[in-house]
């Protein structure tokens, strides 16, 4: 395995952890902007580096798609290619061809998918995935799973579950480079607990470099949500990375954290930029608002990045969504909001202070002492007292505590 994960801190299920992959030495929990295409909108790698940026993650089949996973091959890789010394992660291209094209078919050969240049069916297969992800480089890559939104029910569930468990063992036989590269499994299942306990052990009985949880941020309710990731977080290895796919908003990520989870991806910081809106961390702070044609503060007086420190909110709300500036400034301060909350959970973890991290967290967020009702099922489960932010659920979560310890 091209990996080493050493858990450093702790407090009950949270984690803080030195991840050391091929180009860069990581500190989880850790929070991975999407660069489709290999770049993050707007921002160049430097700044990326400034902000502390660990890694980026690439999407295979935008990549493969243009420029192409030949040309990025004959050209040393996706690390040389883009200029960037960090670590990246590339996922296994099929959610895109699920999500962004006309699906056609999903059989036991692959994902059958309508090609966005003449149109004509194109099969990806897990080998032909590998095959990509091996030629782009990438120090993560991921298994090619069977996709199904956690708000379809029925038969569909289970036959996702079993193809992906399935499809595993075909990308393990076709990934070529396990010394320099290393393969994630992604634990599927839908809200079905049995179904998500078997893919749990399957997985985890192939002895994986890491582990993602998969098929959640899809639109199923919170309290479903965060119960998945426990059970999930709980039956993987305590030795391995997990990575909780598609999850970008700050209070889910310390939920998560606080529950055992490592990594995060999901394009919610730079997308919500372009829509003129700001991470703070009271929330949410939108620029488009008439009130802010005139307000001199920085968008976060707490924050300490470039634009915070040189530009005002009335300067940025005559830009947003009229500038490409604005959008790269916009940008640029959501994901340095990212990284400083995954150093702070770090750090808070490492120094045994997580606690009181997320409590103040809340606090801020919710200073009316209204935190939702799964938030406080959540951590009444992650061991955290947060009585002084919220009233506490105990009868609908002691009963999930006991399955958990079963």
């Amino acid at each position: 395995m091209a990996l080493r994960f050493e858990v450093i801190g702790r407090f009950n299920r949270a984690r803080a952890a030195q991840l050391t992959l091929p180009h860069f030495v990581c500190q989880t929990p850790l929070f991975m902007p999407v660069g489709t295409q290999g770049t993050i909108k707007g921002l160049t790698n430097n700044q990326l580096e400034d902000i502390g940026c660990q890694i980026i993650l690439g999407n295979t089949y935008h990549l493969a798609l243009r420029p192409g996973a030949e040309l990025i091959d004959d050209l040393g890789g996706l690390h040389k290619f883009m200029n960037w010394k960090r670590a990246l992660l590339t996922d296994s291209g099929g959610f895109q061809m699920v999500s962004l094209l006309h699906l056609a078919d999903i059989t036991e050969k692959g994902v059958t998918f309508q090609s966005p240049v003449d149109g004509k069916p194109m099969l990806l297969t897990p080998e032909e995935s590998i095959q990509i992800q091996n030629k782009i480089g990438a120090d993560i890559i991921m298994a090619l799973d069977d996709v199904v939104k956690t708000t379809i029910t029925g038969p569909r569930i289970e036959e996702a579950m079993y193809r992906t468990l399935r499809w595993i063992d075909r990308c393990i036989a076709a990934h070529k480079k396990p010394d320099v590269q290393n393969l994630f499994g992604i634990v599927q299942g839908g809200l079905d607990p049995v179904l998500r306990d078997i893919c749990v052990r399957g997985l985890v009985e192939r002895n994986l470099p890491g582990y993602a949880i998969g098929g959640l941020a899809g639109g199923e309710d919170k309290d479903s949500f965060w119960r998945v990731v426990a059970q999930c977080t709980a039956a993987l290895p305590e030795d391995k990375p997990r990575y909780v796919m598609g999850v970008g908003y700050p209070l889910d990520i310390v939920v998560c954290s606080a529950l055992g989870a490592d990594m995060y991806d999901c394009v919610f910081p730079t997308r919500t930029a372009r829509f003129g809106t700001a991470l703070v961390p009271e929330g949410v702070l939108k620029l488009k608002h008439k009130a802010m044609a005139s307000d001199e503060r920085p968008i976060d007086p707490t924050c300490s990045c470039m634009v915070c420190k040189n530009y005002t909110r009335a300067y940025i709300h005559c830009l947003v969504t009229k500038d490409a500036m604005g959008s790269q400034l916009l940008s640029y301060h959501n994901l340095a909001y990212m990284m400083r909350l995954s150093k702070d959970l770090h750090m808070s973890i490492v120094e045994g202070r997580f606690p009181e991290f997320v409590r103040n967290f809340l606090q801020v967020q919710f200073p009316k002492g209204d935190v939702p009702e799964w938030v406080c099922n959540a951590m009444e489960v992650a061991g955290i007292d947060i009585s002084a932010c919220c009233a506490p659920f105990p009868s609908s979560t002691q009963d999930f505590a006991a399955e958990l310890a079963a």
